[in-house]
């Protein structure tokens, strides 16, 4: 019996170290530096950007901080950044837009994307929720993409999509 349950415990004991292997491994992977293209929605019902942004990600075991630039019509350039711990598959953090307010970040890891759900810093689209993907695709593919809900349908609607790729990825 004792032998049974000093092997329970120590099972038990592998879950969180083998779960903090995964988060860190794919933390890790979103490390680097990133460009590429993709568009940005005014405001719900409004006009798209075409944009091009560069992103540098620095990544720790438990954290991730990004911070990228996107242009758009050669006419304007904005900044944004998030920086997010990690807790087992938890995340919570702060994202910085253009408005350069911090707004609150917390969600979850499912497979190869972060679901974060954003309090904003003041009204935006009628509310101050929406949602932040961040979605690694293969090795050198990342998708950065924020949600929020048309009060008026109901319906979920693409307020930002930015696809980004490593750039010796470009290359080849």
């Amino acid at each position: 019996m004792r032998v049974v349950l000093i092997a329970t415990l120590l099972s038990l004991y592998g879950l969180p170290a083998g779960a903090l292997a995964q988060e860190s491994a794919f933390l890790r992977s979103l490390g680097g530096d990133w460009n590429g293209t993709g568009m940005v929605l005014t405001k719900i019902g409004g006009m798209n950007f075409n944009v091009s942004c560069t992103l540098r990600s620095d990544a720790s075991q438990s954290a991730l901080s990004m911070n990228g630039k996107c242009r758009g019509l050669a006419v304007f350039t904005r900044t944004f950044s998030a920086d997010v711990k990690a807790s087992g598959q938890h995340y919570s953090g702060n994202y910085i837009g253009p408005s350069g307010q911090s707004s609150k970040l917390v969600g979850r890891r499912q497979g190869d994307r972060l679901n974060l759900n954003i309090t904003w810093a003041r009204v935006v689209n009628g509310d101050r929720k929406a949602t932040l993907l961040i979605e690694k695709i293969g090795q050198d593919r990342l998708r950065l993409q924020t949600v929020d809900n048309d009060l008026l349908s109901g319906r979920s609607v693409v307020t930002s999509r930015i696809d980004l790729q490593r750039p010796a990825a470009a290359k080849n």
